[in-house]
């Protein structure tokens, strides 16, 4: 007896069923993922705000599920504290995590800063000048948000000349606590104008080709960091947790 042929509905239910399952929900999780995560890091949602499931689904349209696994991964990275029994609020930075961060960044960016200087085309340093000239722009602008944008830019752009993109995945996943402490540090007078003129000399030592130099400018760039942290946490004590070690 042959098969039956499904009917019109049947098909238009088993479609139904195609874009509203896994997949959907994965892309939704994701989507959510890395918004709520870019709020976190940028201190938009503070240390101790309360993070109700609820309320983020109905603002994406979605059921419980994705906000959920976009949570369970916020908190794998220590940027959401779950109580089953109070809730979910946004963690303080773990003072504890800073220096080890910063050095294993330090490390690996003084490495790709060396290499790049040494395999870096000359379109490759016009294209890290046009970041430089966008980090000027929004410093100009006192615009935070498009100054730590180019800020990544410049730095992923030298692990891309280097040739090891994926060194720059491996930092990102290393700093994130160290970009929440970066975004205080924006607003203190003349911090911008540093950064940029660090930057500045790293571009300098590559353009003369010369990778220890260069290597070790980007080396000082990073190590401000270290010598924030004291006056950044006296300053903003609220934001810090001297007790909890990095998740």
């Amino acid at each position: 007896m042959p098969a039956r042929s499904p009917k019109k509905s049947e098909l238009r239910n088993l479609a139904g069923r195609r874009r509203t399952g896994r997949p959907r929900t994965a892309t939704a999780a994701a989507r959510i993922y890395a918004e709520l995560r870019a709020e976190l890091v940028s201190l938009q949602r503070r240390p101790g705000d309360p993070i109700v499931e609820a309320e983020i689904a109905r603002s994406y349209g979605v059921s419980r599920t994705p906000v959920r696994e976009a949570i369970l991964r916020l908190s794998d990275e220590g940027l959401v504290e779950i109580f089953p029994q109070s809730g979910i609020f946004v963690s303080r930075i773990p003072l504890a995590a800073l220096p080890e961060a910063i050095i294993v960044r330090r490390s690996l960016e003084e490495t790709t800063t060396r290499m790049a200087t040494e395999r870096a085309s000359a379109s490759q340093i016009l294209g890290l000048h046009a970041i430089l000239e966008r980090q000027r722009e929004a410093q100009r602008a006192d615009d935070r948000e498009s100054f730590h944008q180019a800020d990544e830019a410049f730095h992923a752009a030298i692990a891309e000349i280097a040739g090891h993109p994926g060194i720059w995945k491996l930092i990102l996943q290393v700093k994130v606590h160290v970009d929440r402490f970066r975004w205080l540090t924006l607003p203190q007078r003349g911090r911008m104008a540093e950064v940029i003129a660090e930057h500045e000399a790293v571009m300098a030592a590559m353009e003369a080709r010369d990778p220890a130099a260069a290597g070790a400018a980007m080396t000082r760039h990073l190590e401000r960091l270290l010598a924030d942290i004291a006056a950044t946490q006296h300053n903003n004590p609220e934001f810090f947790d001297e007790q909890r070690q990095p998740a």
